[in-house]
Order: C-alpha cells, then structure tokens, then sequence
C-alpha cells in the first residue's frame, strides 16, 4: 500500500453515513444533521434543463466545457462580485469542487523542492489535507478558535512556512464554523502571497449563503497567482450532479486544464447544461438561502434556550455549537443518536475540536423543529 494512504484518517462522512446505516436498519426515525446534503428539491427548471439534454447518442464531453456554461459562470460572477472573467482563459468546470482540492496539490506541488508546503485551516475541509498528503505536500495546520474569531491571518503564521509554501488554502464563509472573514485579512493574504509567492486558493462554495453582510471573494482583491473554487451543490441543490468552476489567474488555469486531461473528469453534456441553467438564475439561490435561514433560526435560537454555545456566525448552512459541560464531541453526539439525531463532532475536522459539534442544516425547517423537540 501506498504510505501517503496510511498516514491519511478515515473520511468523517463515511463514518456518518455509517451511524445514519445503523439507525436506520433500527427502524429509528432519522434526523441528520451530519454530512452536508440538503433534503429540498433542486430546482424544476434545472432537472428539466438536464431531462432535455440527455443525448440520443452519448459522447466523450471536453474537459474544458461548453463556452456557454464557463460564459454563465463568468456572468454570475461578474453579477455578484463586480468582477469580470475572461470566460475562455479563467475558469473551467470541474466535477464539483471535492476533486478540484484535492487534485491542485497534484498539479502545483513538486515533492522535491523547498517550495512544497501547503497551509490549510483546522478545523476545516479535511479534502484540503488530504490532496496534500497525497502530493508528498508539507502540512502546516492553521489552528482556527475563539482566539482569531476562526479567521486565518497570515500574521500568525511563521515566516519560513509562508516562504516555503506552494499552496495557502482559504475557505470563507467557512466550513465548519459558518464564519467570515474581514477585508483586512483578504488584503493580508493578498500582499503576503505577493510577498512569499505561494499559489493563494478560496474555496468559497457557501459564498451564496449569508444571512449577514454578502460574502466576499478572492477576485475582488486580487487575481495574480490566485485561484477561487465554486459550487452549484450547496446554492443550487444539486450536491448529486457534481458541478464546480475554478477561476482565477489565466495561466494557472490553462496548467490545471492541461493537467486534468490526464486525470479529471470532464462534466456530462447534460450536467453542463444543467449547471448553465444554474448560474444564470439568481431567483432559486434567494429562495434557498431564505429556507436556510428558517431552518438556522430555529436550530441557533433553540439550541440556545438549552443553555447551548452557538458560535455567531452569519454565514454557510452550517450551526458550530458547544458540546455542554461533561461531555465529549464523540460522547455527545452519542447521546443525540440515542434520540435519532445525527451530528457531526467537531474532532472530525481537525484535533483540537473535541469541545464543539457541526450541524448541517440538511432536515426541513420541521425536521428542524422536531430536532429541537428532542434535543437531549
């Protein structure tokens, strides 16, 4: 076996789906809040954009995409960041943005130089870690907590790791916290990648959801040697189709395209057209991001009214809440089991997390409210 796969932890969601499987072979009535798949429909005139191209004679699509679908992407971005794209020279679809994370380091990382660092948050996505760890990447674990208001700050990160850093991942609005980050420190990061030469990359798929001030991106502040990922799965429900876009500076997209051809997965005709339908609606992602912050109020306002820690967070569908004294994240999210709740303990996305547990706002708002009903 490879030694880079046994130095990797089990995938959190796997063991969730795991304690979902046991539940339900229970006859236990589920409410799972654990891995981040929304329960609404996606939207009609999606699935219908998909139905409608589903080809009588099925062909090899390009990895590269249709021109119309990397145009609608460009022109979403252009919608809510004030940003152009040139959509032929930088972005390019991906099969989500799981396998354009973890496939960068494969790309930007050279095992044998000096420059072969990558800097990721903890908690956060463990994707980030183990597409590194893959690459024979240098790990450095930026410790996000109370401390920094779960906001990375290239001032609290050792000179020597920025200059040997390949690779600083960013991901705002943040993934498990539901925090964001201020313009300072998107500026920050900026001048620090100017000064230490790293590739700067955003993963900014909850972008989307706020219920606060609008999230930010990367692109506003700068382009050169910087890369955002996007996602239809969380703003359009389409978590099942697989459709991500990464933009940014033009030749380093050109140098993911040229590699993917050998490794990715190019997007299906019909999931492409799909997609196109996506980002050229804003209508779909209000309404979803409208049930999202039903479903946040009454999770946060009740877990509260039990003498629970919600971190106040405004953005992502995500809750980051305090285990309660005398528990563990994993003892607790035991005991939520027992009454057919399902969470995720806050260890999953790094160490250092045992106090707190993630809820992905996944139930209805009365699947929601059935939770709280129950909450032990």
């Amino acid at each position: 076996m490879n030694e880079r796969i046994r130095a990797l932890k089990p995938y959190p969601m796997v063991e969730l789906a795991r304690r979902k499987r046991d539940l339900l072979e229970r006859g236990v009535d589920v409410l799972d809040f654990g891995t981040g798949d929304p329960v609404e429909p996606t939207p009609e005139f999606i699935r219908g954009a998909f139905r409608r191209a589903l080809p009588e004679v099925s062909q090899y699509p390009t990895i590269q995409g249709q021109s119309a679908l990397r145009a609608a992407f460009a022109a979403w971005y252009d919608r809510r960041f004030g940003v152009h794209i040139d959509p032929e020279r930088e972005c390019i679809p991906t099969r989500g943005s799981k396998e354009a994370v973890f496939h960068l380091p494969l790309v930007l990382v050279d095992p044998s130089e000096q420059k072969r660092g990558v800097v990721y948050p903890v908690p956060g996505y463990p994707v980030m870690e183990i597409g590194s760890l893959y690459a024979g990447a240098d790990t450095f674990e930026f410790k996000l907590d109370a401390s920094n208001d779960y906001c990375m700050d290239p001032a609290q990160v050792p000179t020597d790791v920025l200059r040997d850093a390949r690779i600083v991942w960013l991901n705002y609005p943040h993934n498990p916290t539901g925090q964001d980050l201020p313009e300072h420190l998107w500026r920050a990061w900026c001048d620090a990648r100017r000064e230490h030469g790293f590739v700067l990359c955003s993963d900014e798929c909850y972008v989307d959801l706020w219920f606060g001030d609008k999230p930010r991106s990367l692109l506003e502040f700068d382009r050169e040697g910087c890369l955002v990922f996007h996602s239809l799965s969380k703003r359009s429900g389409m978590t099942g189709y697989r459709s991500g876009m990464v933009a940014g500076d033009a030749e380093l997209i050109g140098l993911y395209q040229e590699s993917r051809a050998g490794f990715g997965q190019a997007m299906p005709v019909p999931t492409q057209e799909a997609s196109r339908e996506a980002w050229s609606d804003d209508v779909h992602a209000e309404e979803r991001r409208r049930v999202f912050g039903d479903k946040r109020a009454v999770i946060s306002e009740g877990l509260r009214a039990r003498g629970i820690e919600v971190l106040a967070a405004t953005s992502t569908f995500y809750v980051w809440a305090a285990v309660p004294e005398g528990d563990t994240d994993e003892s607790y999210a035991a005991r939520l089991l027992d009454v057919g709740i399902v969470v995720s303990p806050g260890s999953f996305f790094g160490p250092g997390n045992e106090g707190w547990f993630r809820l992905a706002l996944v139930p209805s708002v009365d699947g929601c409210k059935q939770a709280i009903e129950r909450w032990v």
